[in-house]
């Protein structure tokens, strides 16, 4: 911002030149000029004096007039007064600048301290083919110590080309799939060997340990997987093994002496050699037409167990054919918990799917024990929680610790926001209040794996089941130092449950709404 220095009238009255006095008032009048430069030189460094003071600007300009002893009286309220004018001046240029300008840093401050929403950055373990790419979700715990109640879980997204073949593994991890586009065919091997038919909104577990692999049988759609995957060896660490392969990816089997391997095969180490030191084209490589009809026939049906219902067989099951638990022309919400399904029970894991309307909300509501997990499938949104320690936990300097440091003895809450848009991984802890909406052009797709999911509640905070609707009318008075019926107004205005329109804001306001 250019600043203007402003002019500087002097008068003098005491001053009076006449035509036959010039030449004898010669020195004089030198002496004047030299004054008037020495005043307007002193006005020029007060002012910059006051632009480099922060505590306050106006008090310091006007002290430097006081304080200038060549001043008579009226000269001082002069500088005083230009001092008021100059800093009128600049407070009304400036306002708005410095408004936008704090706002900005304000904004980068948050998501650089914002350990809760993670983008592609945060992905650390990346695999990529010409077929197609794996990546891995860094550490939850790599970002922050408050996330330690997820440190067990690990996010990973998979994609598969039209016709691919994702090669044989297995997980020191227990691994819940979410298909989220496309159809193919996954074959798991524990007692017997298991092939089922996937579709979009399939959920699936693969027990840790549990060699698999799944085909693309679509020619034309890529298939898209999102994995929570439970540690059962280190904490937070898992780690693929892989039988087929040569130096891409590498066979476990070359682990092993080739005395040992040829005790174990009854093969020559010269064949075994060959055999597995052969290139491979990746984790996932294309297959022809024939070989994904042959993958796509060979289904083992796994029978029921009497008297259990389809939920609680091995089979997958389809998130978006159950009974949505919410449902508007605002939104849809689907969840399926661990005392339904059999694939979920002993983790204790939730998933929901939610389809948010564009220019649609979530109401505001917290889960009572259950952390949040949610990966953006598509669309675009926002985010936004209420969180009441990351200034104090978060272990970074940064304008969060200077308000708490600000703030001792009271409880602060601090806005946690996010722009969401596909890939982006934000959590959101048990208790915390928050909200996610879709942007006015874009509906929002998003996946949620909720941990520790038995015995959790969902406390609405507006709508017409929020918590506040439900208390008594003195208890809502006293809380809120407002009159019970005012409170009543306010709480009861939003007729919808649970979706509802969302902030009324241009395209470019709303992420930060």
């Amino acid at each position: 911002m250019r600043l203007q220095i402003p002019s500087y009238n002097l008068h003098f009255p005491f001053i009076h030149f006449s035509l036959h006095q010039q030449q004898s008032t010669m020195a004089f009048k030198i002496k004047i000029n030299l004054n008037l430069h020495l005043l307007l030189l002193f006005l020029i460094t007060a002012l910059c004096l006051a632009l480099a003071s922060k505590d306050p600007e106006l008090k310091q300009c006007k002290h430097q007039c006081k304080v200038q002893r060549q001043f008579d009286e009226q000269q001082k309220r002069d500088c005083e007064r230009s001092c008021d004018e100059y800093y009128k001046m600049k407070k009304e240029k400036g306002r708005n600048y410095e408004s936008e300008e704090e706002e900005e840093e304000e904004e980068e401050e948050e998501e650089e301290e914002n350990p809760y929403v993670f983008d592609d950055e945060h992905f650390v373990g990346k695999v990529e083919t010409g077929e197609g790419k794996i990546k891995v979700l860094q550490k939850f715990t790599q970002r922050s110590q408050l996330l330690r109640g997820i440190e067990n879980f690990r996010v990973s997204i998979v994609e598969a080309n039209p016709s691919t073949f994702v090669v044989p593994t297995h997980f020191d991890a227990e691994i819940i799939m979410f298909v989220a586009q496309g159809r193919g065919t996954i074959t798991v091997i524990k007692e017997k060997r298991g092939s089922f038919d996937l579709k979009c909104g399939d959920v699936f577990r693969i027990p840790s340990g549990a060699p698999f692999y799944f085909i693309n049988k679509d020619e034309h759609q890529k298939l898209k997987i999102v994995k929570l995957l439970q540690s059962t060896s280190v904490p937070g660490h898992f780690q693929t093994f892989q039988p087929a392969g040569g130096e891409n990816p590498e066979s476990f089997y070359t682990a092993f002496s080739w005395d040992l391997l040829e005790a174990a095969f009854k093969i020559p180490r010269d064949k075994l050699e060959r055999f597995f030191k052969q290139q491979r084209p990746g984790t996932i490589i294309k297959a022809s037409r024939e070989q994904i009809r042959s993958l796509s026939q060979h289904e083992e049906i796994i029978p029921k167990i009497w008297p259990f219902s389809e939920g609680e067989t091995e089979r997958p099951f389809n998130l978006l054919k159950q009974h949505p638990w919410q449902s508007n022309k605002f939104g849809r919400l689907f969840e399926a918990y661990p005392d339904e399904f059999s694939q979920l029970r002993d983790l204790g894991v939730a998933i929901a799917f939610a389809n948010i309307t564009k220019g649609s909300m979530m109401t505001p509501h917290y889960n009572s024990k259950s952390m949040k997990i949610a990966v953006v499938l598509d669309g675009e949104g926002g985010f936004q929680m209420a969180c009441p320690h990351l200034s104090s936990s978060s272990g970074r300097s940064g304008r969060w610790s200077e308000r708490e440091e600000g703030r001792k003895g009271e409880r602060t809450y601090q806005k946690i926001r996010g722009r969401l848009s596909r890939g982006v991984v934000f959590v959101v802890p048990a208790g915390h209040p928050f909200s996610v909406f879709a942007s006015p052009n874009h509906s929002l797709q998003i996946v949620c794996f909720e941990v520790n999911a038995y015995g959790n509640t969902k406390y609405f905070l507006a709508g017409k089941e929020n918590i506040v609707n439900k208390m008594e009318s003195i208890a809502r008075e006293l809380g809120f130092n407002t009159p019970g019926r005012e409170v009543e107004r306010m709480f009861k205005q939003q007729e919808e449950e649970f979706f509802f329109p969302g902030p009324n804001q241009q395209e470019h306001e709303w992420a930060s709404a």
